[in-house]
């Protein structure tokens, strides 16, 4: 199967103050390596030449953090291929240039649609790869099913959004929610005028952050992303909000809902549009990079007791995902 692998050295501007890259910045190196495969497996074949757009991103684990003067090896391999889709399964180590010392941190799954330069309305069929055996093949297509079906179940939210509150009591949804507006520009953005999923994903990171860092008041760094399902495509000149919101804490972690809504400045008349959809999780440190204690959420009204109950249920079926695939190792 194709592979490709990038590598970069983390510098100041890559980190928080206390020294530990965001996470946004390994997002936005996985999601490069990702469209660099995708892109090149897709032009393997004759016809329209096309680039692979960022469709969705399953959960991502930050497994240890990345420190400044690291560097990170990406790897990234196309692992299945449907009619009109590319899964790559990307794994990031981070290696200490003075000792050698190398770790796994991230292990990652992208879903990728080409489309054609000439027409970007049009996707493009995809080269199948070859499997090492039948039930790898069984195995890719039972992932591709169920990201479908989850991709369809995330539609149903899009219509909510981000109230602002004035002068809101601490520790509440409304005293640490935060947005931030960016105007996508010709750096964001690929051949086709379209933004990059990871400079998306690098904003939402960064939103996600300022929510956790307002609720614990402590150094907060990324423990893992739920998948992120990318709706609709953002253009080079659209103006993006990207609002973030807690959902959950439980005793050592945070999670917080982010959207990414589109509002096209030239085309006007289209309206503005919810592109990006995620949740991210978070833990609190302190000043040795040991988990703290987070402080508890405190809850107003039906909607917000109804989003904690849901954000309890993704963290109990995570923690036994989790305990399950450390039973499958040992």
């Amino acid at each position: 199967m194709a592979s490709h692998e990038l590598s970069r050295i983390m510098r100041p501007d890559d980190a928080n103050i206390v020294g530990n890259v965001h996470g946004g910045t390994i997002l936005k190196m996985i999601e490069e390596a990702g469209c660099i495969i995708g892109t090149r497996h897709c032009n393997t074949q004759n016809g329209d030449r096309c680039v692979a757009a960022l469709a969705r991103v399953e959960r991502t684990d930050f497994l240890h953090p990345v420190f400044i003067g690291e560097v990170a090896h990406v790897s990234a391999e196309i692992t299945y291929t449907s009619k009109h889709s590319v899964e790559v399964q990307v794994n990031v180590l981070s290696e200490n240039i003075v000792t050698g010392a190398k770790k796994l941190t991230n292990k990652a799954t992208l879903w990728y649609v080409p489309l054609s330069l000439q027409n970007v309305a049009k996707i493009i069929e995809v080269p199948l790869i070859e499997y090492s055996s039948p039930e790898q093949e069984e195995a890719g297509k039972k992932r591709y099913e169920a990201q479908k079906l989850e991709r369809i179940e995330t539609k149903v939210r899009n219509g909510e959004i981000i109230i602002s509150v004035s002068l809101p009591e601490p520790y509440t949804v409304a005293f640490s929610q935060s947005s931030l507006i960016h105007l996508i520009g010709p750096s964001d953005c690929t051949l086709h005028g379209f933004v990059h999923g990871g400079v998306t994903m690098k904003l939402m990171d960064e939103v996600a952050g300022i929510v956790a860092a307002r609720h614990c008041k402590t150094n907060i760094v990324t423990a893992s992303v739920d998948a992120i399902n990318f709706h609709r495509k953002i253009k080079k000149g659209c103006v993006i909000t990207v609002s973030g919101r807690m959902t959950f804490t439980s005793n050592k972690s945070i999670e917080i809902e982010v959207f990414v809504d589109a509002d096209p400045l030239v085309e006007a008349e289209k309206g503005k549009y919810r592109a990006v959809t995620a949740f991210f999780t978070y833990i609190s440190l302190d000043k040795e990079n040991k988990p703290l204690l987070v402080p508890p959420l405190k809850l107003e009204g039906e909607e917000e007791q109804k989003r904690f109950e849901e954000g309890k249920a993704r963290y109990l079926q995570n923690k036994a995902k989790r305990l399950a695939d450390k039973e499958r190792q040992q």
